[in-house]
């Protein structure tokens, strides 16, 4: 139907009829047409604004699902490369301390790769700062697990080369110990349990009944078994290879000056003479005349598990007998 248009007269005070012309006619709705698509555009630009398209819609998750798997992906290389550091600490300070090798400088174990510009093809991607991250995590992995099983290929070889050395050093612990329940006290300053003085405690402790079966850690031949002033009833065992051990506040001894005795072998029984304040082993290494941490020395008794839970509580100062 046809729009009709009024204007009012002003002298007549009625309105009288208009009639438009074709040309205006046509600009009316071309002023309508282009009113129209202004608001529809606005309309639309809101609407892409808040929504966006489907597929940008679709975009985004698959963004946010890739940055989610990067993060996860970094957290687990973190993880891998503690464990990276624990192996590497455990092949410096406990392999080749025994096997009497150099450690692997640092810096060729966490040598960088050189080339300033490896990762510029990546810094273009989304996101390029996680996955930059992420790739610089892995190339040190893959070097460090390079660079560790070189080391354990020499360390194996090592072994073939002393392997009656490898009978000789202590290496399993002096008591019956599989749940470390029974260990009290590690190597380090502590506190003298009579004079209440501090006092640096050359060896470990571990506390047992009376008569608990105490093995010998490596074969060797016994240096000396009588009483020492401080240690009560003790045992010494010569190794050979530069190591000695030391079993001490023994309730008994079950061998003789000079007897030749292998690894696992029952020596005596806990007790608690001498300079002791219950029923328990002092037992001590030394490598070349000086004593050393012993729990460097239980690598046939324990995994890997355990000799951190072992590295740990020979950290804390537990309770100390002599």
């Amino acid at each position: 139907m046809r729009k009709v248009y009024y204007i009012y007269n002003q002298k007549t005070r009625t309105y009288d009829r208009i009639y438009p012309t074709f040309r205006q006619r046509i600009l009316s709705l071309l002023r309508n047409f282009f009113v129209n698509m202004g608001f529809a555009a606005i309309f639309f630009l809101i609407f892409y604004w808040i929504f966006g398209t489907p597929s940008e819609k679709a975009l985004s998750i698959e963004n946010s699902q890739l940055q989610a798997q990067y993060t996860l992906l970094s957290r687990q290389l973190d993880e891998a490369l503690e464990v990276m550091q624990d192996i590497r600490q455990r092949d410096d300070n406990l392999y080749r301390v025994i096997l009497q090798a150099d450690s692997i400088p640092t810096n060729v174990r966490l040598a960088e790769y050189g080339s300033t510009g490896r990762y510029e093809q990546l810094e273009e991607m989304a996101n390029a700062g996680l996955v930059i991250d992420n790739t610089q995590k892995l190339d040190m992995l893959k070097r460090q697990l390079y660079i560790q099983s070189k080391s354990f290929d020499e360390v194996v070889e090592l072994c073939k080369q002393n392997e009656e050395m490898l009978k000789c050093i202590p290496a399993i612990q002096p008591i019956s110990n599989k749940d470390l329940k029974k260990t009290a006290s590690g190597y380090g300053v502590r506190i003298d349990p009579i004079y209440k003085t501090t006092k640096f405690h050359s060896g470990m402790d571990f506390s047992a009944n009376p008569g608990t079966p105490v093995y010998v850690t490596g074969n060797g031949t016994v240096k000396k078994a009588g009483w020492e002033t401080g240690y009560g009833l003790t045992i010494e065992i010569e190794h050979g290879f530069g190591y000695q051990t030391r079993y001490a506040h023994l309730k008994s001894i079950g061998v003789k000056k000079g007897q030749k005795v292998t690894r696992g072998e029952i020596i005596g029984g806990v007790g608690s003479t001498g300079k002791s304040t219950g029923p328990h082993l002092h037992y001590e290494v030394v490598v070349k005349g000086r004593k050393v941490n012993p729990v460097n020395y239980y690598f046939m008794d324990l995994n890997a598990e355990d000799y951190d839970k072992m590295v740990q509580m020979a950290e804390n100062h537990g309770k100390v007998f002599d």
